[in-house]
């Protein structure tokens, strides 16, 4: 049995309010016992107010009280440590890039969807090898960023052969695998859109679900209609895949209730919600997922994050690291965005980019040190979690821990 046990910890967010203060549940000077990838045990630096009134486990003992090797002992220098960053909504897996889009957006041009189809000529092109060369490129740069959990989309191959092998090279690196064949309309199938849902919902359904947890659509003017959508989703549900919604990101339309009705998971942008909407996720468990660092890229009005928290929705943050709306990786950047222009505090920040993405793909095991959870957590070079947002821009992850192991060194 492998054991680390990292102690003087400043301050130490669990997400788990019986652990410690507020919906953080936040420790002072505290320490964390990982033992074979999950955590073993949570509390006091000084062992002498654990969580649940245990002492921490003594040399030479497990957590469970069997025998085991004394734990490596790391010192965090009080120093903030949180969960690893959940990042619930990628699209990591492409050729090309949209660096000319993004600088005629930056000259005002509007964004289209239909930006989508210029990824999708490039990723058809790609081989196997270097669209692998670069998804695992994207994923050890999310990992020095801090995110130990990420869901990657396809959605650029829109054809059979290509959804197939997008949403494969997906699951070489991640369990969360997600099958957006309905990302939007291929070329080849302009002025057809039905036919293309028959293909989508038909052979590629059935060549891509072996390979995937969810079920995707893009619910949108200039993609899928909301009688598109529906016929997406409720195929893959019978697949066995759940479902997640792209929804209301370039108007209000019918995606968020659609994806109320069918509990799907997560519906993600949510830019433009009225009331109803609002209120439809309220009174569900449908997470509303919000991409700041699209509003960034795109010029667009940013989420009123506020207006649903005060309204008792779950909101989770990601990055919708793709080419063409957000071509950033960095959670602590979508952290500070969401702090500085979308109305929420930095607590609920770092809650929504951690266990609200957790929420956001039904786990439990990830998002939380609590006892159990899979050890993933992050140390910050600074005293407090407000950092990520007061010094945005800055590389704070001085280490980073994956399942136990320390994937991630300390800053110099």
């Amino acid at each position: 049995m492998t054991a680390t046990m990292i102690t003087d910890i400043g301050l130490l967010v669990t997400n788990d309010p019986t652990l410690g203060a507020g919906p953080l549940g936040e420790l002072r000077d505290a320490a964390i016992l990982i033992e074979d990838g999950r955590v073993a045990w949570v509390g006091s630096a000084a062992g002498s107010d654990a969580v649940g009134g245990a002492s921490a486990p003594a040399a030479g003992v497990s957590a469970t009280g069997s025998a085991a090797a004394p734990p490596q002992v790391l010192s965090a220098g009080g120093d903030c440590v949180i969960p690893g960053f959940v990042d619930s909504h990628t699209h990591l897996v492409f050729g090309g890039d949209r660096s000319v889009e993004f600088e005629a957006r930056m000259a005002g041009r509007g964004y289209e969807a239909g930006g989508i189809r210029s990824t999708v000529e490039a990723t058809r092109q790609a081989t196997d090898a270097a669209l692998r060369v670069r998804l695992r490129g994207f994923i050890d740069e999310l990992l020095a960023q801090g995110t130990t959990t990420v869901e990657v989309k396809s959605g650029y191959g829109l054809s059979v052969p290509d959804e197939e092998r997008l949403v494969r090279l997906a699951a070489e690196v991640t369990e969360e695998v997600t099958f957006l064949g309905a990302h939007v309309v291929p070329a080849e199938y302009r002025g057809r859109a039905d036919a293309y849902v028959d293909l989508v919902t038909g052979p590629m359904l059935a060549a891509c679900a072996p390979h995937a947890r969810w079920i995707d659509v893009f619910c949108e003017t200039g993609a899928f209609s909301v009688e598109q959508a529906r016929r997406v989703l409720t195929a893959g549900i019978a697949a066995g895949l759940l479902a997640r919604v792209h929804a209301n990101q370039l108007g209000p339309g019918d995606g968020v209730r659609l994806a109320v009705e069918l509990s799907a998971a997560s519906v993600d942008h949510c830019t433009f919600l009225s009331d109803d909407d609002v209120a439809a996720l309220a009174e569900s468990d449908t997470v509303a997922t919000l991409l700041p660092g699209v509003e960034f890229s795109t010029r667009q009005p940013y989420p009123d994050a506020r207006r649903l928290l005060d309204a008792g929705v779950t909101v989770a943050l990601a990055s919708d690291c793709n080419p063409g709306s957000s071509f950033t990786s960095s959670m602590p950047f979508c952290i500070a965005l969401a702090v500085r222009e979308m109305g929420m505090t930095a607590a609920e920040a770092v809650w929504s980019a951690t266990a609200g993405g957790a929420a956001a793909l039904r786990r439990t095991d990830v998002g939380s040190l609590r006892v159990g959870a899979r050890a993933d957590l992050v140390q910050l070079a600074a005293p407090s979690y407000n950092y990520l947002a007061y010094r945005p821009g800055v590389p704070l992850m001085r280490r980073v821990w994956k399942d136990g192991e320390l994937v991630r060194q300390p800053l110099p």
